[in-house]
């Protein structure tokens, strides 16, 4: 490959090192490294990526699509009546959560007003919990999963006003 891996294909070799038993691997390409490690006889996967450039190589507590930025929202391709909002999108593949755990109140109800870096939502993948932040400011006018439901890389999870 010539150019770095991109995040369905992290997430698609972090799910096979964790299924395979495999303790570490390593893929070093030009200007581009990523090492997934796995403790003896544990489910926790860590994951370490940086550019070459870097001089210092970062262990990160979550999976590498954490790492990756959030998915920039991107106006809704829904009827005109909603195109006015922002969606805001999966940035991994996982199982969605409105609250921190069960008895717990939601991050985020209709109605709420939501800034950049505001929890919204949490995305469990591979037993790993991914706070989900908001990337916008405005007013949650929809939540479009429901809890405990799985979700998909890039799927629609929330409606926002962003006026």
């Amino acid at each position: 490959m010539s150019e770095p891996m991109n995040l369905t294909q992290i997430q698609d070799l972090i799910k096979f090192v964790a299924k395979s038993g495999v303790s570490e691997v390593e893929i070093e390409q030009k200007d581009f490294k990523i090492t997934i490690k796995t403790p003896a006889g544990k489910k926790e996967v860590q994951v370490i990526a940086a550019p070459m450039a870097a001089a210092a190589t970062s262990a990160l507590p979550t999976v590498a699509p954490a790492a990756a930025p959030a998915s920039a929202p991107a106006p809704a391709a829904a009827p005109a009546a909603e195109s006015k909002y922002v969606t805001i999108k999966a940035p991994m593949i996982g199982t969605f959560y409105r609250a921190a755990g069960p008895g717990k109140p939601v991050f985020v109800n209709v109605g709420d007003e939501v800034k950049p870096g505001k929890t919204i939502c949490i995305i469990e993948a591979m037993k790993l919990f991914n706070e989900i932040e908001s990337e916008v400011a405005g007013k949650i006018v929809k939540v479009l999963v429901d809890d405990a439901k799985p979700v998909e890389y890039d799927q629609p999870l929330f409606l926002v006003d962003p006026a």
